[in-house]
């Protein structure tokens, strides 16, 4: 199945004592064929070399996915190197509840300038 949409997004900077690694709050939400809110964490690092680093982040997300109800968690892992980015987004395996139970999948994030959209492609089982 393929779902898409477009997503608001907050990312709120922890106060930490590590300047090496960065923590950051995140609260999405969710509009199109996804209508839900997230909440979850992530942890960054810049290499030494401008535009290098890499993210990992964790994410709950609750409502709906085409009219079914339920949760499910996502993993991150966004890396740049020179400016050469990679990003994977993967449903955690055994996330899933209610009708959304058994999901997985990949979630595709799109930056346009300040808009952010998504394409997910899942599966449900029968």
């Amino acid at each position: 199945m393929h779902a898409a949409g477009t997503f608001d997004v907050t990312l709120v900077t922890q106060k930490d004592t590590d300047t090496t690694v960065g923590r950051m709050t995140i609260d999405k939400v969710f509009h199109g064929d996804i209508e839900a809110t997230s909440k979850g964490q992530m942890l960054a690092s810049m290499g030494t070399e401008p535009g290098s680093g890499a993210y990992v982040a964790i994410e709950k997300v609750t409502g709906t996915v085409h009219g079914k109800k339920g949760s499910f968690a996502l993993h991150h892992v966004g890396v740049m190197d020179r400016n050469t980015q990679s990003l994977k987004v993967l449903v955690i395996p055994d996330s899933g509840t209610d009708e959304l139970k058994g999901i997985a999948g990949s979630l595709k994030i799109i930056i346009d300038g300040k808009k952010h959209s998504y394409e997910f492609d899942y599966t449900l089982p029968n």
